[in-house]
């Protein structure tokens, strides 16, 4: 990628429309529009999300009497709505488009979030985790977005950099609202009413303001309107005419050429109806119940959902409990110094995520096979656990040495979640909903299986024993990125799209 393509009009693939380059710094173009609206919806859905973590060792804890227990069960909570909303949010992406499922995403997790005041117990504070854990689900038409939008030989970087900069919103989160409530304590609150209006003047607002921008200047496809996906391709048009679709993009037009032949006429009659079907086997179909079953549990989706529920599993549960390890290594900490030092492995997604999928995409057009792409996910997740095993049983580590041990398994980790979703679009091109929505969904079976580990590796005393639960974190992302490399991937030979954006070229 030169420089120039980062604030250009994209060069467009004629096949599909999709963009070959990402105009990060073009938000007026609608491709560089919609890729910063899906990062950003997926953004805000976490800051509200990871909102309870940086304060549930310190004022909540404080303020409703929660014992260690209380608080690995409500990180359980959480994670278990966003199972849930994943597997639903899937199809749903399929049905009716990515900008829409983000819309309703984050209106209907702003609700939940507005009642947050009004939590007086443990019950109150599980029943609120449990239904705004449904924002957590925003990963998935996040990356559906920039799936729909993005060509296959940039469709990695762009997830990656969505994911990783979306995913910053949980890092921002935990220097963000302990900072909101020390201000509120500051102006005269009382410690339950500073947590809980810190919620309404941060998240609720934010996530409010943001649907807005999403649904006054999103787009649904490259088409335009979802229902016009297959246009490109004329599908179903009848059945004696096939449409022939040629586009020549410049830097500021991308036009059309429709043409009908009709299927047998010739041998050029012949090619378009073979070129036809390659495409065909590429549109987005609205799912079925037994369709969506089977691309949810077929083995090549376990390929990706198995890996993702090491990785983003793994962050998920541990950035759950970085506070309170902090807090346990260094007990003088404050609650916002534990929450500050607790944003790094978040705002570490910003770099770690888009590196994970910019070297798939590299590896990729280096070797043009989608098996380098797998392999290199499964590194990713294999030194992972690597790392966890050995901070596990390394207990004498200071707080210090803790924190430069957890960077070091965050760069693998989060560019294995990077490698990850650079990989999901070639797992199945006619439901790449389902496929996201499945490997989110297992990303967070594996927040919650790993949140289980920590929840009962706590101590007669009411302590957690952490090391004990990263070394069998480890071993089991070890052992799972063993078993996968079994799992075949779909393959994909790489064939560059440039050539066919030069000109009028037909489908």
């Amino acid at each position: 990628m030169k420089f120039s393509s980062l604030y250009r009009s994209p060069e467009l693939n004629p096949k599909d429309l999709k963009a070959l380059t990402i105009p990060i710094f073009n938000p007026i173009n609608v491709y560089g529009r919609c890729f910063h609206l899906s990062w950003l919806g997926f953004f805000v859905c976490f800051l509200s999300w990871f909102a309870f973590p940086p304060l549930l060792h310190g004022s909540l804890k404080k303020d409703l009497n929660l014992t260690a227990v209380d608080i690995a069960n409500d990180n359980i909570c959480g994670l278990s709505a966003t199972l849930i909303a994943r597997f639903v949010l899937g199809p749903l992406c399929d049905k009716f488009g990515p900008r829409w499922v983000m819309a309703g995403t984050l209106i209907v997790g702003a609700i939940p979030t507005a009642f947050c005041p009004l939590v007086t117990n443990v019950s109150g504070l599980h029943a609120i985790r449990f239904f705004i854990g449904f924002l957590g689900g925003s990963f998935v038409p996040c990356q559906m977005w920039t799936t729909v939008f993005f060509d296959k030989t940039i469709v990695g970087t762009a997830n990656a950099l969505a994911g990783g900069w979306g995913n910053a919103g949980g890092g921002v989160a935990f220097f963000m609202m302990p900072a909101l409530v020390s201000s509120l304590l500051g102006d005269g609150y009382s410690l339950h009413r500073s947590w809980g209006l810190a919620f309404t003047v941060g998240p609720f607002v934010i996530l409010v303001f943001v649907a807005a921008l999403v649904i006054l200047f999103g787009q649904d496809c490259p088409e335009g309107k979802w229902s016009k996906r297959k246009d490109i391709l004329g599908i179903g048009i009848d059945n004696t005419l096939v449409t022939v679709v040629s586009v020549r993009s410049d830097q500021k037009t991308s036009k059309r050429i429709v043409s009908q032949v009709t299927p047998g006429d010739s041998a050029s009659a012949e090619n378009v109806a073979v070129d036809e079907l390659i495409m065909a086997d590429e549109i987005i179909e609205d799912p079925t119940l037994l369709g969506a079953l089977k691309t949810s549990f077929s083995y090549r989706t376990m390929l990706t959902a198995l890996c993702y529920l090491c990785t983003f599993g793994g962050e998920l549960a541990i950035e759950a409990i970085l506070s309170g390890l902090y807090s346990q290594k260094s007990p003088k900490w404050s609650q916002s110094l534990a929450g500050d030092w607790g944003s790094m492995m978040g705002l570490l997604n910003i770099i770690t995520r888009p590196l994970g999928g910019v070297i798939s995409d590299l590896l990729y057009r280096t070797f043009k096979t989608t098996k380098v792409k797998k392999f290199w996910m499964i590194f990713c997740g294999f030194m992972q656990g690597v790392f966890l095993l050995w901070i596990g049983l390394v207990t004498s580590l200071s707080v210090h040495g803790t924190i430069g041990a957890l960077a070091a398994m965050s760069v693998f980790m989060e560019m294995g979640n990077g490698a990850n979703f650079s990989t999901v679009y070639f797992i199945n091109k006619k439901h790449p909903g389902i496929v996201a929505g499945t490997t989110g969904a297992f990303g967070n079976l594996g927040g919650i299986v790993f949140s289980l580990v920590f929840r009962y590796n706590v101590t007669d005393k009411g302590t957690s024993d952490y090391g004990r639960s990263f070394y069998i974190i480890g071993a089991i992302c070890m052992g799972l990125n063993a078993l996968v490399c079994f799992i075949p991937i779909r393959e994909d030979k790489y064939v560059s799209a440039h050539h066919e954006a030069e000109g009028d070229v037909k489908v």
